[in-house]
């Protein structure tokens, strides 16, 4: 249980969040409101509201930002993105939740072996059925998803605001970089010694004789992927200076990929090493093209899962020769995508809804069989096809889209970190497919990237407005020269 200062931090996060944005200019006091509270506060620490979701490290940060941006920054959040497609998909991510409230009004009725008074008393466990309040409920919790994405279009869309976001993801891992080696070292304690509770298992933090760093995160495999993200803004970064001064950042970038490998994830360390040494070779044109790749592969999954065309045993036997330890948790992963995807058959269309009908419980004691880890399982469970479209739709639009425009960017625009933005956005949807890295500066980079697609739209479109008013006011026959002021024209 989390003690009282986790729930002081907790609290007192938009009274920082208001010192930021009145010290700093609002993109990057943005910035470090989403990323300093995914850091820093208590993770599985939540303040229950009447009526409203509760308030955990992500809501908090998500709602202080939006308040903090449109009072004291003067910004004006748009709820609907210019484009179309991009309205569209935030609209059919906010309420996409209604139809699978609708769908499963009925109760789960879990009837155990075993009486236990703590979970099933009496032999019984019930999973409640949905009604209107659950709409008002998951329609709100959907907002507050979504405002990191809403402020990122408005804030980080300009060459600016992507440095700013890049700088935030890099300087942010050189601190985490202090507390992530003391765990290395003394093991996996820091939530404990000042919130007063671990919160995950502690054999999941031991790999290879040593211990996987957490702090305040969820997981040992967040803050892994979390450096892989650092090191490759760092990386991007670098090309903005020339090359007799880039040698901060590769200083920074390699202590990163050390504390990524000290980390102990295999996932993260194969994407740094691939990815790392793409950014610095290549520009940003080749990363968004690497994106796309990315994310149509964690778009078409589920699809290949399905239909059984992934061959999972050959990936099992793969991974077995590098480490069995890594091999039984992947075969682990697989096992419970398998029940949780029947499950998931039962409901295809909207899915189980929430309060873990999406989960599967043992007969003898109605506790947790299954544990889900990628969040596209966890999606597609209790939103079904819809809801994995509505979240995975409105996560790859922005990616697709700024690739296409690159191609032909307005003249003179600063492509700058749109690259690199749609790289780490397809990464993290790419490994969506394993684990759940879905926090408030990735949608805050989705929004980004809408954002500057937004921007060339319309320039585009001024700048054609433009070339039509310049032929209406040509003079016919003249081809753009006054005889009045040119003299006249000679043939030769």
């Amino acid at each position: 249980m989390p003690n009282a200062f986790a729930y002081i931090v907790l609290l007192s996060w938009p009274i920082v969040a208001l010192v930021l944005y009145l010290r700093m200019p609002v993109e990057r006091a943005f910035v470090w409101t989403i990323i300093g509270g995914y850091l820093v506060l208590p993770p599985l620490t939540q303040v229950d509201l009447p009526l409203l979701p509760p308030l955990d490290k992500f809501y908090i940060t998500n709602v202080a930002a939006f308040l903090l941006t449109i009072t004291i920054g003067k910004r004006k959040v748009r709820l609907l993105p210019k484009s179309k497609t991009a309205a569209a998909l935030v609209l059919l991510f906010i309420l996409s939740t209604i139809p699978s409230v609708m769908t499963n009004p009925d109760p789960i009725i879990l009837r155990a072996r075993e009486a236990n008074e703590a979970i099933a008393p009496g032999g019984i466990r019930v999973l409640p059925g949905l009604g209107f309040h659950e709409i008002f409920y998951f329609t709100i919790e959907q907002i507050w998803i979504i405002l990191p994405f809403l402020i990122g279009r408005e804030l980080l869309s300009t060459a600016y605001g992507r440095r700013e976001l890049l700088r935030g993801l890099m300087i942010g891992a050189l601190v985490y970089m202090i507390p992530s080696l003391i765990e290395v070292r003394m093991s996996p304690q820091i939530n404990v010694w000042v919130y007063g509770f671990f919160q995950h298992d502690f054999i999941q933090m031991i790999r290879d004789g040593g211990y996987r760093p957490i702090v305040f995160l969820p997981h040992a495999l967040w803050l892994a992927f979390f450096m892989v993200t650092a090191a490759i803004a760092a990386a991007s970064l670098s090309h903005s200076e020339p090359p007799g001064k880039r040698g901060r950042y590769y200083a920074i970038i390699a202590l990163l990929v050390v504390m990524i490998l000290l980390c102990k994830s295999m996932g993260s360390i194969v994407y740094m090493l691939v990815m790392v040494p793409g950014v610095l070779m290549f520009g940003e044109r080749p990363r968004a093209r690497v994106a796309v790749i990315l994310v149509t592969l964690a778009m078409v999954y589920p699809l290949v899962r399905n239909a059984g065309l992934i061959p999972l045993d050959d990936l099992l036997d793969a991974v077995t020769k590098i480490s069995d330890d890594r091999a039984q948790s992947l075969g682990y992963r697989f096992e419970n995508e398998e029940m949780l995807l029947a499950h998931a058959h039962e409901k295809p269309w909207f899915g189980w809804g929430g309060w873990g009908r999406n989960l599967l419980y043992r007969e003898w004691d109605a506790r947790l069989e299954t544990i889900p880890d990628g969040a596209w399982i966890i999606i597609l469970g209790t939103g079904g096809l819809l809801g994995y479209l509505a979240t995975f739709g409105l996560l790859a639009f922005p990616v697709l889209t700024i690739a296409r425009k690159m191609r032909h960017p307005p003249v003179d625009s600063d492509i700058a970190g749109l690259g690199t933005l749609a790289l780490l956005l397809g990464l993290t949807m790419f490994d969506m497919l394993l684990n759940a890295p879905l926090t408030p500066y990735v949608w805050a980079t989705a929004g980004a990237l809408v954002g500057a697609s937004e921007r060339w739209h319309e320039r585009s479109v001024e700048a054609k407005r433009q070339a039509r008013r310049r032929i209406v006011t040509t003079p016919l026959g003249t081809g753009g020269v006054d005889p009045e002021k040119d003299g006249p024209r000679t043939v030769l």
